[in-house]
């Protein structure tokens, strides 16, 4: 069983008896930005061959009771103004930035932001992966998180990680983020 699998595993488990068993989370963000990647890291599946998005993936992984319902949705243009209709009932929203793409920075944060501001969102916690940070053209995830004004989202909890999907680096230390804030969210409740 791979590390990225084995870790998932221990975060459902810990998620375990905390929810109602299900959580629902939305995974966005621009074309080309590694989401499918990061899917197929959480699923143990190969990583090696994946094609663009055409509307959307949906996983549902399944342990000890718990399940992740995924919803990967394409970040194609034509495709965006659909990525609403998907926000309804959402736990989670996991947003993946290129982080080496620092021409599309501007883009994807006025998608993210656009994202943030839409009501059925209002509130939910949302884990920004700075993806692709094996490439060394990669931007920092602060640096990143600066860019995109984190700082003024004081409605929810959010966390930006550095990671890089296809080697799986980082991507455990997300989902520990989502497991603890899940939780305490749970709590508060």
């Amino acid at each position: 069983m791979g590390e990225v699998q084995k870790g998932f595993l221990s975060v459902l488990q810990k998620l375990k008896g905390t929810t109602e068993g299900e959580l629902r989370i939305v995974l966005l963000g621009l074309d080309n930005a590694g989401k499918t990647t990061l899917l197929k890291q959480l699923s143990s599946e190969d990583v090696n061959t994946i094609t663009p998005t055409q509307g959307f993936n949906i996983k549902s992984l399944t342990a000890h009771g718990m399940r992740l319902n995924v919803w990967d949705i394409g970040g194609q243009r034509k495709i965006r103004p659909f990525w609403k209709k998907y926000l309804e009932n959402t736990d989670l929203l996991i947003y993946v930035i290129d982080s080496a793409d620092k021409k599309r920075f501007e883009e994807t944060g006025l998608e993210l932001s656009e994202l943030i501001d839409d009501e059925n969102l209002k509130g939910v916690p949302v884990l920004i992966f700075a993806n692709k940070q094996d490439l060394a053209t990669a931007s920092p995830a602060s640096e990143i998180a600066e860019g995109l004004n984190l700082h003024t989202y004081r409605d929810r909890a959010w966390q930006i990680q550095a990671c890089s999907a296809f080697s799986g680096e980082g991507v455990q230390d997300g989902m520990n983020w989502i497991s603890d804030t899940i939780v305490n969210r749970k709590k508060a409740n």
